[in-house]
């Protein structure tokens, strides 16, 4: 129809003149009109067209195949597009660590830390912002206990996590429930308990670390502070609660604590918080929680009690041991037979001969904390002390100081075994030898944190001698006894790159 019509006008603008059709055709047109011959030639190409309808149709097919090929190259474009932008997200991840700076750890690690398949923070799938806070942090690629439980976390499973002291199971909670939590939101989405005042402190300092980017508040609650001031706070925006089990139960009973909305429970140091101290606590918790909760376990250790907790409130877990042995490989176990009143001139023996970074000596009682503590400054060195029984504000400084490396050595109780993590220290003195295997698993796993290297050395008295070889035989480890002259080697940082050249040298 639309040739028809382009055809009729352009005879009738054509006075007396030749119109050359498409075909080649001459038609005269007179001023009245369409003349017989136009007339004819128009029903001649109406007539054409009908005949050659079926070309149009090979033309369409032409340009079908045409735009086919178009589509084919849009889609390589598209694909290619995608890559590249890939390709440029990966490069912008490289860019951004590189412009950070951050000074890579090239110190020996163990392969309590290493022993990996190859994954990095990227694969994780994990919000840009909490990435940053990730790299910034100075965490290089994931731990064996990171690479195995994050997914799985991430994937909403309940777990059961057992790895050694110092591999890095802080950030194996923290990285999932971080990326789970919606800022916009403005109520408690996780809560994160632990066992002791000084951890909780240490687990919230790593989780604002991380979070640094996203907008997550996070607040920590623990006995021993001014209840007053955790209401005022928690009345305020808040998404991630790290507690102790007697101070968020009381801002439950309180109603200050809304766990309506809380989908995700981390209990770490499992074992602890499940044992009589807390006894029917967690119970009371969870009941406070969701049904559709989600319940991460991690400990180093698990007794029974454990066992019992899961089978009642977790839903299908996911049990990961990465526990073949239960002492770190890169900590080196001694003991020295000595006598009681023989053990400070010992010590002092120990810290003029011993390349200390820090150290931590422990004692059985608050009692002998103090004592040592005096007895080893009236000796001209530096010592801090820490136990159960100081006031809050002054535990708080000192666990601060310590870790910022004021003083080099501490002397405290078993407060300090759960969960401190002080990556300068590289010598654990147990002046005081313990008597249950658990407690001296995690007095020595204060030294050789995150796969480094350190030493456990035991000052034995007589009646000591049963419970070492009870627990050299429970924990199926060796404890040496202490030689003249220990190789600094074995617990003096060093670089990876000296440790090469004196293999090569040694070849």
């Amino acid at each position: 129809l639309c040739l028809l019509e382009y055809v009729a006008a352009l005879c009738m603008s054509m006075q007396s003149s030749t119109c050359q059709s498409y075909t080649g055709h001459n038609v005269l047109c007179s001023p009245g009109g369409l003349s017989q011959s136009c007339l004819s030639y128009v029903l001649t190409v109406s007539e054409m067209m009908e005949v050659v309808a079926p070309v149009p149709a090979q033309s369409t097919l032409y340009f079908s195949e045409k735009t086919k090929d178009d589509l084919e190259k849009k889609d390589v474009g598209k694909k290619e597009s995608k890559e590249n932008k890939i390709d440029q997200s990966k490069m912008d991840e490289m860019l951004y660590k590189a412009k950070m700076n951050i000074p890579q750890d090239k110190r020996i690690k163990t392969s309590d830390v290493t022993d990996t398949k190859g994954n990095e923070f990227e694969e994780f799938c994990v919000k840009r912002s909490l990435l940053m806070g990730i790299f910034e942090k100075g965490w290089e690629k994931p731990s064996p206990i990171q690479e195995v439980t994050i997914p799985l976390a991430m994937a909403g499973k309940d777990i059961l996590a057992r790895a050694k002291n110092g591999t890095g199971k802080t950030g194996a909670y923290s990285i999932p429930v971080l990326e789970q939590v919606d800022p916009d939101k403005d109520y408690i989405q996780a809560l994160v308990i632990v066992p002791t005042r000084e951890l909780a402190l240490q687990t919230s300092q790593i989780c604002i670390e991380l979070a640094k980017h996203m907008n997550v508040r996070i607040m920590v609650t623990t006995g021993g502070t001014n209840l007053r001031d955790d209401i005022m706070r928690i009345y305020q925006k808040v998404h991630v609660i790290i507690a102790t089990p007697g101070r968020i139960l009381d801002l439950m009973d309180k109603n200050v604590a809304n766990m309506d909305h809380c989908k995700v429970l981390v209990l770490d140091e499992a074992d602890k918080l499940l044992s009589q101290d807390f006894k029917g606590m967690l119970d009371h918790v969870i009941s406070r929680l969701p049904e559709n909760r989600q319940i991460l376990l991690y400990s180093a250790t698990f007794p029974l009690t454990v066992k019992q907790f899961m089978e009642k409130h977790l839903k299908s877990p996911e049990e990961v041991n990465l526990m073949e042995e239960l002492t770190l490989k890169g900590v080196t176990q001694y003991y020295a037979f000595v006598q009681e009143r023989q053990k400070v001139h010992c010590l002092n023996t120990l810290f003029s001969k011993l390349q200390i970074n820090q150290s931590i000596i422990f004692c059985n009682s608050t009692q002998r904390v103090e004592l040592l503590a005096k007895k080893i400054t009236e000796l001209g060195y530096c010592c801090y002390y820490i136990h159960a029984k100081m006031a809050q504000a002054h535990r708080n400084r000192v666990f601060h100081d310590f870790r910022a490396g004021l003083c080099r050595n501490l002397v405290c109780s078993d407060l300090f075994t759960r969960g401190i993590d002080v990556q300068a220290v590289n010598v654990v003195i147990n002046f005081d030898f313990p008597k249950m295997a658990e407690t001296y698993l995690h007095r020595i796993g204060r030294s050789g944190r995150f796969g480094h290297l350190g030493i456990a050395i035991n000052l034995i008295t007589y009646e000591d001698r049963f419970a070492l070889h009870r627990i050299e035989q429970e924990l199926g480890t060796e404890i040496k006894p202490i030689p003249k002259v220990i190789d600094p080697s074995l617990y003096v940082p060093r670089l990876l790159e000296e440790s090469i050249e004196e293999a090569n040298i040694s070849k």
